[in-house]
């Protein structure tokens, strides 16, 4: 297991040395878009390459997912199924606020082995949040976090994908949102994810689940007393292609989302 104030330590110095001289002085040609569509910077590659080199350096011999490198080369998932341990990461996740001076982005690591979760890290570089999971729970400013459960549809915040949906269940998924008391998004899951584990958030329902952006926060939900699963009711599995996900912060909550689902 790796020291969270070692991982702290790091992702502090990164965010202090790349990204923050950066925030707000990106220039047009240090923005590029992957496929056209998915915004990344030059920012972006540059914490990515820098946490590739620290990272192996923590474990040897270690695997390392990261976004943009994915772009390139999309056979690393493979790593997943390896017996070695691995690291994903999400150098800056909400780059698109990033890009236009909103603070609502996050640096997420998360470490896994044979197919578990091992421990997870958000990092908040605006405000030099932290928070880390492992197997003994989830935690912020050292304290161990037991989320705030709301099991009413009528008091919940979350946040609803409104992309990459099947045809067969699209209608449906946008049909329930007037039953919350809130549907916004932060433009962020990090961010989202360390809220909901601070009780400010109670749900996300996800459509495409790249796991860089999924792996830190769902496990540190988890870890906090909160509750995730598909549609069939299983729990995440990162290595595997899936879809379609409940994040929430109880098993009530997320039963109840999934009945709306089916009745709409």
């Amino acid at each position: 297991m790796i020291d969270p104030n070692d991982m702290r330590e790091i992702l502090f110095n990164i965010s202090k040395s790349i990204i923050i001289p950066s925030f707000g002085n990106l220039t047009k040609n240090q923005i590029s878009y992957k496929n056209g569509i998915d915004i990344v910077t030059d920012i972006d590659i540059a914490v990515e390459q820098n946490l590739d080199n620290q990272l192996s350096k923590l474990i040897k011999n270690s695997y390392f997912i990261g976004e943009e490198i994915y772009s390139k080369n999309p056979s690393i998932l493979k790593y997943y199924l390896s017996d070695e341990y691995c690291w994903t990461v999400d150098p800056i996740d909400g780059t698109n606020n990033f890009a236009k001076t909103k603070e609502r982005f996050a640096v997420m690591v998360a470490l896994t082995k044979n197919k578990k979760i091992i421990q997870s890290f958000i990092y908040k570089p605006m405000t030099d949040d932290f928070m880390c999971a492992d197997h003994t729970g989830a935690f912020y400013k050292d304290k161990k976090i037991n989320i705030k459960k709301k099991s009413l549809i009528e008091n919940a915040v979350g946040s609803i994908s409104t992309k990459y949906w099947d045809d067969t269940i699209k209608i449906n998924i946008l049909n329930i949102k007037n039953n919350f008391r809130e549907i916004n998004s932060y433009g962020s899951i990090g961010c989202e994810y360390f809220d909901m584990a601070l009780g400010l958030r109670d749900f996300t329902l996800l459509s495409r689940l790249n796991p860089w952006d999924h792996i830190p926060g769902v496990y540190i939900v988890r870890k906090s007393g909160g509750h995730d699963c598909h549609f069939d009711k299983i729990e995440y599995k990162f290595y595997e292609n899936s879809n379609n996900l409940i994040v929430s912060n109880s098993e009530v909550l997320s039963n109840k989302i999934l009945k709306l689902i089916e009745e709409k």
